[in-house]
């Protein structure tokens, strides 16, 4: 299960609470070169420099990698436990490597409720106004591709609804994965 969206729309949340509300779903945490925010307590990344990055690259460590903002981030190879369902949480561009290797992958794409509740998330959570003004202009591009990904489209315009939205779906899917006469 993978979620998608412009950066700031909440998907670090989001993954949050699933992982909280469904002990059968594993977050997988993803490697970063990028500083970690004043905002961030330390456990959302792997926080690497680009030396440890590459390497890890050179040795096939992960699903998918992109470079993004200046930046790299990966996600190594899940090895979830038997009856979880691996949740990552990562870039388009990490979305499309997992499709190519995973065509089955569900995609969520997290919108947000406007672009200007997307600017006035990335300025809470500290992010100087270059960023900003990076991230808005990368956003429509990112949600273009993001459509053509998605199995599925959330739009966080609250993280209760959103979060329960994504937990039916998932459970709809896991029924028909118990059950295969229910397939379309």
């Amino acid at each position: 299960m993978v979620l998608i969206g412009p950066g700031g729309v909440g998907k670090g949340t989001i993954a949050s609470r699933l992982v909280e509300e469904d002990e059968r779903l594993a977050l997988s945490r993803s490697w970063t070169t990028r500083p970690q925010r004043a905002t961030e307590r330390g456990h959302e990344y792997v926080f690497v420099d680009r030396e440890a990055f590459e390497a890890a690259i050179d040795d096939g460590l992960f699903l998918e990698w992109a470079q993004f903002q200046g930046n790299l981030y990966g996600t190594p190879r899940p090895a979830p436990e038997p009856g979880t369902d691996v949740l990552l949480e990562i870039e388009v561009q990490g979305a499309e490597q997992v499709r190519r290797e995973h065509p089955d992958a569900v995609v969520f794409l997290i919108l947000p409720p406007s672009m200007d509740d997307l600017e006035g998330r990335l300025r809470r959570r500290g992010d100087g106004d270059d960023h900003v003004r990076r991230r808005l202009a990368s956003t429509p591009e990112e949600l273009a591709k993001g459509h053509g990904l998605a199995s599925y489209v959330v739009v966080n315009d609250d993280v209760e609804r959103a979060t329960n939205e994504i937990l039916s779906i998932l459970e709809e899917l896991r029924s028909k994965r118990r059950d295969p006469s229910t397939k379309d």
